[in-house]
């Protein structure tokens, strides 16, 4: 309020107020100044106050033991307890790999378990091809799996191993006798080319009693191995194709051609098939040949 002087008389107060005041007044009327003094200055003050009180270590450490003390309470009850393990879907062989991996000491708390870790041991099997981790109703560790199944036997440095359809190893083999019914690969790169091998085993027919098993050469191509040292030696495309035009030429009435006193068919070129003969047969047909040249 402004003072007011009458030219012949004393001073009298003005009402109105003073600039600084009007605009101070006027300013409390803004939405900003009232957000800014309702919620933003308590906020920055209670803020402070938390970061002063927890800057202190000694109630960090407080805070820490408490959050403790409520998960070990809360993890500790019955209902949250796992008390055994299940594995299904896996062999008994793999059922007791995945136990000796997974050596947990039951009962043990729930929250207590890293099912995702647990989960990558078991993935990491060569058998287990996928799984499954869960903890069931029950208080029951749940593992499913899903085993690889074997399709060849790969003959190796390593001795005999099991390998499924896309050329993964499942595991070794006790022996060639547990898997009569799977065919035999060798040579380097066989397990890349597992599902040509089976394409060709599957053609084998008439010729499977005396096959011994597959070899793949230079990582290219397929010999197919025989009884009584005799090989077909397949080309590097067209290899099916070509060992069912042998086989066939084989069955061919008074041919037999595999029976006959032959080291390998050689089919490398598709369009000149060449036979090799034994020492013993190839010295007998020169003879042949020699006492028809002499008779002449």
């Amino acid at each position: 309020m402004r003072a007011l002087r009458r030219a012949d008389g004393p001073p009298i107060n003005d009402p109105a107020p003073s600039r600084l005041s009007y605009r101070v007044e006027r300013l409390k009327l803004t939405p900003a100044f009232r957000f800014g003094t309702r919620v933003v200055l308590p906020f920055v003050l209670v803020a402070g106050a938390i970061g002063y009180w927890a800057s202190i270590a000694e109630n960090r450490q407080m805070v820490a033991d408490l959050g403790t003390e409520i998960r070990d309470a809360i993890a500790g009850r019955p209902e949250f307890q796992v008390k055994l393990m299940a594995v299904d879907g896996a062999s008994p062989r793999v059922a007791e790999d995945i136990r000796k991996l997974l050596p947990i000491d039951f009962p043990v708390s729930s929250f207590d378990l890293e099912l995702d870790e647990i989960l990558e041991t078991v993935g990491a099997l060569h058998a287990v091809s996928s799984a499954e981790v869960k903890i069931r109703t029950g208080g029951v560790l749940q593992v499913d799996v899903v085993e690889r199944q074997p399709a060849v036997l790969r003959r190796g440095d390593r001795g005999l191993e099991l390998l499924d359809a896309t050329g993964i190893l499942v595991g070794p083999a006790p022996s060639r006798a547990h898997y009569v019914n799977l065919p035999v690969i060798a040579g380097e790169g066989a397990h890349d080319a597992v599902a040509e091998a089976l394409e060709l085993y599957a053609v084998t027919g008439p010729l499977r009693g005396r096959l011994r098993g597959f070899e793949r050469m230079g990582a290219r191509r397929w010999d197919v191995v025989l009884d009584r040292g005799q090989r077909i030696l397949l080309p590097e495309t067209g290899a099916v194709q070509a060992l069912e035009r042998t086989i066939a030429m084989d069955q061919a009435i008074n041919i037999k051609l595999m029976s006959r006193d032959i080291v390998a068919v050689d089919l490398r070129l598709p369009h000149r098939p060449v036979l090799r003969m034994s020492d013993q047969a190839a010295q007998q047909m020169r003879q042949i040949k020699a006492f028809e040249a002499g008779g002449e």
